[in-house]
């Protein structure tokens, strides 16, 4: 099992950047499919990008590409998240996700399935971009 603890959030202008980071304790990440989650009130968790356990393989929700980036570093337990030109939209509560490899057996399929895909979770952190 692993515990994830996210990082990093904050208040941002619009077309500004953050890094958020998501550390794992427990368990090695690196048999580990990751993710980033985030939510806004009223809505349903949606997801923001995910990388494979070796990092080779990404995904990004359209609204997203382009602007963020997801990476990993094994070595470090930790998961990265870099958003730049954020916007007013990309408010919300950002969650790291984490998924056993041998969960689902393909990233594309563990992220087809939402947040139904991942079963670790963190806290949270915070991310507001205003005007």
């Amino acid at each position: 099992q692993v515990q994830p603890v996210e990082s990093g959030g904050g208040s941002v202008q619009a077309g500004g950047s953050l890094r958020l980071s998501c550390e794992a304790s427990g368990d090695s990440i690196s048999t580990y499919y990751m993710a980033w989650f985030r939510q806004t009130p009223g809505k349903e968790r949606q997801g923001v990008a995910a990388i494979s356990n070796g990092g080779g393989t990404t995904f990004y929700a359209d609204s997203v590409k382009g602007r963020f980036t997801i990476s990993r570093d094994n070595t470090r337990n930790t998961l990265y998240l870099q958003m730049n030109s954020l916007k007013p939209e990309d408010t919300g509560m950002y969650y790291c996700a984490c998924a056993a490899v041998s969960r689902f057996g393909f990233l594309s399929r563990t992220w087809d399935l939402g947040p139904d895909g991942f079963n670790y979770w963190g806290q949270g952190t915070q991310v507001t971009v205003s005007t």
